[in-house]
């Protein structure tokens, strides 16, 4: 991928994280089925009588508008409600990208290579000791509904690859008017008139602010940009982008306090190693939530140089 391109990834990425907190605070105010309904009506109206026709065929349109906003935010705003945190709730879903290799590989041919392959177990791996964590002290259910929402991500970004819309924002807006109808119809049938009337009696301006974030910053123009990266590269190459490792040098398995780069005793060159090229990697200053951390100005030039040299070139 260009580098223009897996900063577009990057942004989406940072996009859509910062998605499940918002989603997080919207859960407080509707039940999810609604929420979900509402973010796509929002994000249909007006905008689809601004965007023009379809430039795809129908049929692209109502897979990835059931397979993604009826069964992928359907399953994941459920999981989320019924007590899947944010964060967890993030990372799990980025399983999608071991999904739509999978489905890419089956329905497109596209194969990965042994990197990704290797990168795709490593990540099954990590997903593996979540659920066993999850099976001990978490809500099972929950976990299992955000894991087939990652499944259904999966199966939308196929489908989205397979469309090619040429204009992506066009496709995203008429992808939102299929979602609609559908949730509300689940939301009467499980949530009930009387809890989803209460719930938009009582809409406030973070409830708004909320369906508006998830609407239009995160449905619109996060799927707009996803949409084109799916049109001018693999699926199997785009997906990985949307997750990432958080990775925080420690002193030991004891003592797990974040270090200074270069201060603790992870092997992070021999994690780098196993990159692809077109990975990237970014170093976070944590003092926000470390308030005993050294100043940044001190840290910089010693952490450039870190960073540098784990990305040198193998001798």
């Amino acid at each position: 991928m260009r580098p223009l391109h897996i900063a577009l990834a990057a942004l989406v990425a940072a996009v859509w994280g910062v998605n499940f907190v918002v989603i997080e605070l919207g859960l407080a105010h509707f039940p999810p089925l609604l929420f979900s309904a509402l973010r796509f009506l929002v994000a249909a109206l007006p905008a689809v009588f601004l965007v023009g026709r379809p430039t795809v065929a129908w049929k692209w349109i109502i897979g990835v508008g059931l397979a993604l906003g009826v069964a992928k935010f359907g399953l994941l705003f459920i999981g989320m409600d019924q007590g899947m945190p944010a964060g967890l709730s993030s990372l799990v879903l980025q399983v999608q990208a071991v999904f739509t290799a999978l489905f890419a590989a089956l329905f497109l041919s596209e194969r990965p290579g042994g990197r990704r392959v290797l990168g795709m177990g490593i990540a099954l791996a990590g997903i593996g000791v979540a659920a066993v964590d999850e099976g001990t002290g978490g809500p099972v259910l929950a976990f299992v509904l955000v894991i087939l929402a990652a499944a259904c991500w999966g199966v939308s970004n196929v489908i989205t690859r397979k469309a090619a819309p040429r204009d992506s924002l066009n496709f995203m807006v008429w992808v939102s008017t299929v979602p609609v109808l559908p949730l509300l119809g689940l939301s009467l049938i499980f949530e009930g008139w009387d809890r989803d009337a209460e719930a938009l009696a009582a809409l406030d301006l973070t409830g708004a602010g909320t369906v508006l974030y998830v609407a239009w910053i995160s449905t619109v123009l996060g799927f707009a940009a996803w949409g084109f990266l799916l049109r001018h590269h693999p699926a199997s190459s785009v997906a990985p982008h949307l997750g990432y490792v958080q990775v925080k040098d420690i002193a030991s398995a004891e003592d797990t306090t974040p270090l200074a780069l270069g201060a603790g005793v992870l092997p992070l060159r021999e994690c780098l190693d196993t990159l692809d090229q077109d990975s990237w990697v970014c170093w976070e200053y944590e003092k926000r939530w470390y308030p005993e951390a050294a100043g940044l100005p001190e840290l910089l030039a010693a952490g450039r140089e870190h960073v540098l040299r784990l990305g040198a070139p193998k001798q």
